[in-house]
């Protein structure tokens, strides 16, 4: 019988600034350790905070979850959800990542700008339900454009 699978969902603050060159570089070192311990998941940057999916084996996860808390390029990791899956929602993932531009105009009503509403510490319901659907609108985003990018290439 094979391992239990679990999915973390967390957030964090990054002790510096992330640009695009630390950040292909964290994404290149993140997909190489998480096929080799048989990881998927997903990673949103923005404006120093870190939200981040990862799915797999119990004990991989775990490893790797104690691996973050010591790590000097984040702080105040903050574990949002935590549960058993029977399938893996990113499997087609090692470390799926979409960039998030910080928007020029003011922001339309209800949407999320940041990651700040996803702590709410007066109702884990909330939480939830924003965990769900950022992992929901990043697996829609990222399908899009890679369907949209194969229409593109076979032009």
């Amino acid at each position: 019988m094979s391992a239990p699978l679990v999915s973390v969902s967390y957030v964090s603050t990054a002790t510096a600034p992330f640009d695009d060159e630390r950040l292909a570089d964290l994404l290149t070192q993140s997909r190489r350790s998480n096929h080799a311990h048989d990881l998927t998941g997903m990673l949103l940057y923005r404006r120093g905070r870190f939200f981040q999916v990862l799915e797999g084996p119990q004990d991989a996860v775990e490893h790797l979850m104690d691996a973050i808390r010591r790590d000097d390029r984040h702080s105040d990791v903050r574990i949002l959800l935590s549960e058993r899956i029977d399938e893996r929602r990113f499997t087609e993932w090692t470390m799926g990542y979409e960039p998030i531009g910080v928007p020029t105009t003011a922001a339309p009503e209800g949407f999320r700008d940041t990651f700040d509403d996803l702590e709410s510490d007066d109702d884990d319901d909330a939480t939830i339900r924003a965990v769900r659907e950022l992992t929901v609108w990043f697996r829609a985003r990222t399908l899009a454009g890679t369907a949209l990018r194969e229409k593109e290439d076979a032009r």
